[in-house]
């Protein structure tokens, strides 16, 4: 564009020499010339103007040049003030984020063949990152420090009376009393070889052996038919003494001292033992091993069923408009308050990377952004001056020269 425009002002030069020197003999070239004098002037200004903008015309230091370089730092606070105030003012954010719905958009978008699978393409690498910087001994100190703070250092005796209150207090308790006594009647029935042999044992050696299995058979039987009542009979006394047993322990756990010491201890003792540090590393260290494996693996389940989670999430979202105007509700207060809170912060970003840039290098990139358009002005202002110089020619050869009389 700087070559047409200096092509343009060559021209002009050329037509101005050609008229200039035949005019005599060809008077309309007078026309000619005027306009491309014109048109000279007015390229030469225009040249001065858009060159003044970014360098030194011809490298001589005229006041008011090179007006980019010198002003860099104030037009990037102009700019990040405009940015501010125009872009991200809390009405225009606001209007723009109630013309659109994301939560459909992102709906119909995660529905799209393929772009669950780049979701969860993403997810994963992201998870595979953190897997991947974080330290075992961090990882350990941080969870023990979250399990003693929330788990071991409150005490348990009050706590856990108040749910075997509240579990005894529903009936929770029935449920599991039936399935233990299924459990044992099954048991004992499957295994009735074993149950004789724990009471032959305790028998003494001169019983004779057909008093044993008498005494066993005898037994079991009664075993069985015993828990069997109880799964059964929901007065069966068993289980009014296992309810008045839970009603205690209960009661005990939230009032009696010496019970809840006694279970303070242990639990010390339990959490404190190296043993249990030791499995709590290990375990982190396998889990971790498992999920860098399924998460590197575009095949395995983990991935799989993520992907078939945000193709699902895809179609709720663009179905259900109570579910898409309260994530775009979400959404719009979150980007509201992000906005108004960092707004400053955010054109400042403009203003700090403007005044970084090397004065030159500013210059050049603004030159390169709007520099082909400042090439027509030359362009223009060629052309205006032009028909500019042979107006005010013509004028003067038709009105005012015979008006003067020449």
């Amino acid at each position: 564009m700087q070559g047409l425009a200096l092509g343009l002002l060559g021209f002009m030069a050329v037509l101005f020499v050609v008229s200039f020197i035949f005019q005599d003999r060809l008077p309309w070239l007078a026309y000619v010339r005027a306009a491309s004098e014109g048109g000279m002037v007015g390229a030469l200004a225009d040249w001065f103007a858009v060159t003044a903008l970014f360098r030194h015309p011809l490298g001589l230091p005229i006041p008011h040049t090179n007006l980019i370089a010198n002003k860099k730092d104030e037009i990037g606070e102009g700019l990040g003030s405009f940015i501010e105030e125009n872009f991200l003012a809390d009405d225009v954010v606001h209007n723009k984020l109630s013309e659109i719905s994301g939560a459909r958009m992102a709906g119909e978008w995660l529905r799209m063949p393929g772009h669950a699978e780049r979701v969860s393409e993403m997810i994963s690498g992201i998870a595979l990152g953190a897997l991947t910087v974080l330290d075992d001994q961090d990882v350990q100190e941080l969870t023990e420090s979250l399990v003693r703070r929330h788990v071991v250092d409150p005490d348990w005796g009050p706590l856990l009376g108040r749910a075997t209150e509240s579990f005894v207090t529903g009936g929770h308790h029935e449920a599991l009393v039936e399935l233990a006594a299924g459990r044992i009647e099954q048991w004992l029935v499957q295994h009735p070889q074993a149950f004789d042999k724990m009471l032959s044992s305790q028998l003494p050696q001169w019983v004779p052996s057909i008093v044993d299995r008498f005494v066993d058979q005898r037994i079991h039987a009664e075993a069985v038919r015993f828990v069997r009542r109880v799964a059964g009979e929901p007065d069966h006394p068993a289980r009014a003494a296992i309810t008045k047993f839970l009603e205690d322990l209960s009661r005990d756990l939230q009032h009696q001292e010496s019970l809840q010491e006694q279970l303070e201890a242990f639990k010390h003792e339990v959490f404190n033992s190296p043993r249990i540090r030791t499995l709590a590393a290990s375990t982190w260290q396998a889990a971790r091993a498992a999920l860098v494996e399924m998460l590197e693996d575009p095949q395995s389940e983990l991935r799989q069923r993520m992907t078939v989670a945000l193709q699902d999430f895809g179609r709720n979202l663009e179905a259900d408009s109570t579910l898409q105007f309260k994530i775009d509700v979400w959404v719009m207060n979150v980007v509201e308050y992000l906005v108004s809170t960092y707004r400053h912060d955010l054109a400042q970003v403009v203003s700090d990377t403007v005044q970084r840039w090397d004065t030159q290098e500013a210059a050049e990139k603004i030159e390169l952004q709007v520099g082909k358009d400042l090439q027509y002005i030359r362009i223009n202002g060629t052309v205006i001056g032009s028909l500019a110089g042979l107006a005010i020619f013509a004028i003067a050869q038709l009105v005012i020269a015979p008006l003067a009389g020449v």
